[in-house]
Parts: structure tokens; C-alpha cells; sequence
């Protein structure tokens, strides 16, 4: 019994070798809280600020966004555009401080290949749905922005899926299911954008920390 249970273990050992080789295996549980976190407090300044209207790009003509430079020059000073954008900013910031320090002390390097194809293959679904986003606000299509939002970073994550942990697939399942249901529920995109990216990253994150990271 002694002589087959070293096989096993060195079988084991190259097993987890090769998964940490092909997989982008640092993703912080914590980066996901911080993100969902991020994303809750940018939903309630983004509710405030639709209450008190400030929203400058559902108020212009919309005849106005078939010229694109104008378009461009009326998002940058829009509020709501704002809050968005600190938002993302923050969550991304978090995300990656969380990230990086499981990697310093998992001891892997945050800049690998892998994590380049990880990079690669969730920033292409997320590059052609902002370009669509875009085209939809040039055309004022405003109901279907917040949905769309939802669908292409759930269709990102899935995307990216085979480079990091496995589990990060069904996030994305469920953004695109709240995406779809979204279609059905125009004007309270917010709400599902709360939802989606504060209240789901939240829950995952908590999921992956006690899965991966509770006995570290």
C-alpha cells in the first residue's frame, strides 16, 4: 500500500502543476466583494441621480447622436456617465489589490501568459459590446443599454473561463440571464445592474473565498 500511494501523490502533484500552468488560478475572493461592493454604492449615487435628473442624455434631442464626436463630448459630461466610470474604477482598482496580494502570497506572478489569455479573451466580448452600447445611444436606444451591459460581460466571463477558475462561468450564466430578463423589464436597468454586478459578485466572491481561500 505504501509503494502505490506514492504514484498517486506525485499523479496529484503534476496534476495540480499543470492546472496552475494552464489556469490563472489567483482570482481573490475578496477582489469579487470589493467589486460587488463598488458596484452596489455607484447603483445609489447612479439612483440619486436619476431622481434628481441630471441625466443630460436622456434629455437631448436625439437627433443629436447621429453626429459620434457629439456623442462622445455629451457622455463625458454626463452624470450619470461619471458614476459609472469612478465605479469601474474602483471596482477594478480593488479587485486587482485583492488579486495581487493572493498571488505575492500564493507566490505566482499576477503578468503571465496565462493571465495574458485570461486579459485577451474577456476583454474581446467586452470591446464589441461597448462598440454596440455606443451605436445603440447614437440611435436612442437608451432601455437596451443596461441589458446589453449584462449580457457581454456575462458572455466575457464565460470567455474567459477556461484560464481561470471554472466557477467564474456561472457568474457569467446568470449576468446573461438577468441581461435577457432585462429586455422585458425596460427602464429599471439600474436595479438589475445593482443586482448583476453588485449583489452576484458579492455572493460569488463570498463562495470563493470559503471554497478556495478559508483554510489558506
Amino acid at each position: 500500500m505504501t509503494y502505490k500511494s506514492e504514484p498517486l501523490n506525485d499523479l496529484h502533484e503534476i496534476k495540480q502543476m499543470m492546472e496552475r500552468s494552464s489556469r490563472f488560478i489567483s482570482l481573490s475572493g475578496w477582489s469579487g466583494i470589493a467589486a460587488g461592493t463598488c458596484a452596489l454604492i455607484g447603483s445609489f449615487f447612479g439612483h440619486i441621480a436619476l431622481k434628481e435628473n441630471y441625466y443630460s442624455v436622456s434629455t437631448s434631442n436625439q437627433n443629436d447622436y447621429t453626429y459620434f464626436p457629439f456623442l462622445l463630448k455629451q457622455l463625458w459630461y454626463d452624470k450619470l456617465f461619471h458614476i459609472a466610470l469612478i465605479t469601474f474604477i474602483a471596482a477594478f482598482v480593488s479587485a486587482f489589490i485583492f488579486t495581487y496580494a493572493r498571488s505575492r502570497k500564493n507566490n505566482t506572478p499576477v503578468w503571465s501568459p496565462t493571465s495574458r489569455r485570461l486579459l485577451i479573451n474577456v476583454c474581446i466580448p467586452m470591446i464589441v459590446g461597448g462598440i454596440f452600447l455606443l451605436k445603440l445611444i447614437e440611435n436612442g436606444t437608451y432601455g437596451l443599454i443596461a441589458p446589453g451591459c449584462l449580457i457581454f460581460y456575462g458572455l466575457a466571463l464565460i470567455n474567459g473561463s477556461k484560464y481561470t477558475v471554472g466557477e467564474i462561468k456561472y457568474l457569467g450564466y446568470s449576468e446573461i440571464f438577468l441581461g435577457v430578463v432585462n429586455c422585458w423589464f425596460i427602464g429599471l436597468g439600474l436595479y438589475f445592474w445593482a443586482v448583476g454586478f453588485g449583489v452576484l459578485h458579492i455572493i460569488y466572491g463570498t463562495l470563493m473565498l470559503l471554497k478556495y481561500e478559508r483554510s489558506a
